[in-house]
């Protein structure tokens, strides 16, 4: 059955994506530009970046959707970055673009080949693996981890420990992995695996905390 996929308004203005199948949503309702800002961009891109580099920024985002991280990291250029994507059923270009969302670059990330890195600016590779995350191999050495699967009670088998190791081994140290999803169960899973968890404060108007974990430098 081809899935279905029904554009609403979130609070902030901007569109996601409500998967009725699953009863889920791409972004938060309570604002899809501003959760992606905040938990990913202003969070982990910008806080690792912060902290100093010689060397492009290698960047792992586990569900590509509909492009809007990768636009609004693309818009950083204050550090080259290498972003790799893994998604494993890519959105149709024209969903994407029907979303309208007011970003610079969303159209040249959706409109990016698969398979293949593309310089989307001068300081901005993005390379979109079509590949399972479960199986795939990872690439290394990775410095930010945006965690975008959907919720554990959606596809479980990405919030499992097994999964999760997996994904902190790709890590580097000093590595930085962020998510909307805080659980404790999954910030135990992170903690046990030697990740320093920090709560921190949600986007404004949505959930009230986010996860932030780092790899312990050795």
């Amino acid at each position: 059955m081809k899935p279905q996929y029904v554009i609403q308004t979130t609070a902030d203005g901007s569109h996601t994506i409500y998967l009725p199948q699953l009863d889920e949503h791409y972004h938060s309702i309570k604002g899809a530009i501003t959760e992606s800002c905040h938990i990913y961009r202003d969070c982990a891109l910008r806080h690792r970046a912060q902290q100093g580099f010689d060397r492009p920024l290698r960047l792992l985002e586990v569900g590509f959707g509909t492009g809007l991280n990768a636009a609004v990291s693309a818009e950083y250029s204050d550090i080259p970055i290498h972003y790799i994507s893994f998604e494993l059923y890519p959105l149709s270009p024209d969903i994407s673009q029907r979303l309208g969302y007011d970003r610079p670059l969303i159209e040249a990330v959706n409109h990016a080949a698969w398979d293949t890195p593309v310089n989307i600016t001068d300081t901005f590779i993005l390379e979109k693996r079509q590949a399972d995350f479960l199986t795939a191999d990872l690439p290394c050495d990775i410095d930010i981890v945006y965690y975008d699967a959907f919720a554990p009670e959606k596809q479980p088998d990405l919030w499992r420990m097994e999964t999760l190791r997996r994904t902190v081994e790709a890590m580097a140290s000093g590595g930085v992995l962020t998510t909307y999803c805080a659980k404790g169960s999954i910030r135990r899973m992170l903690s046990a695996l030697g990740l320093y968890v920090e709560r921190l404060p949600g986007p404004p108007g949505g959930k009230r905390e986010i996860l932030r974990a780092t790899k312990i430098a050795k």
